[in-house]
């Protein structure tokens, strides 16, 4: 049985995410109803220019308002064969099997800490262009967010790093994917 796939992209206007905006939120549900399921919602996505061709890590947070814990399990993309969840430990980097997500929290992936990793990426990414990336959740569907590609040292909210307003699934500016 496949589980129902989403894909959501978030921005005021075509404008706002042609320059990279940040204010994207990707959301889903848990494929059981009730108000027992995750619901999950991505935020502030985004890869910096990487400064090797052969990787690219990647930052986001994912927020669970649901009433049940998840767990971020697996990740992939359509610019790179290899994408995993790393943590950082000192200057070393490991592989780990997944990132919990608490009910009524967060699960962040950040500079120096735990991040997504995309090894051996098919061209080189540069600012302003944008990838899609798949989450992939023990309970919950899979996520595909629109990710911008910021300056190396660029961080959402950063002056000058433009963001629009977060756009709810199903929403009038954006129809199409309700629940």
């Amino acid at each position: 049985m496949r589980l129902p796939h989403r894909t959501v992209l978030f921005g005021a206007a075509g404008a706002v995410v042609l320059a990279g905006g940040i204010g994207l939120v990707a959301y889903a549900t848990g494929g059981s109803s009730g108000s027992t399921a995750p619901k999950l919602a991505v935020v502030d996505p985004y890869i910096p220019q990487p400064a090797s061709p052969d990787v690219a890590a990647g930052y986001l947070v994912v927020r669970n308002d649901g009433d049940s814990a998840d767990r971020l399990v697996a990740v992939s993309s359509t610019f790179a064969p290899s994408a995993e969840i790393h943590e950082s430990s000192g200057n070393a980097m490991q592989q780990v099997e997944g990132l919990d997500i608490p009910a009524h929290g967060q699960g962040v992936l950040g500079r120096g800490t735990m991040h997504l990793m995309f090894m051996d990426p098919t061209r080189q990414l540069k600012k302003g262009e944008s990838v899609d990336v798949t989450l992939t959740f023990a309970k919950s569907a899979p996520i595909t967010v629109h990710v911008p590609v910021l300056g190396a040292a660029d961080r959402p909210g950063d002056p000058g790093v433009p963001s629009g307003p977060a756009v709810t699934a199903g929403s009038p500016e954006h129809p199409g994917h309700g629940s």
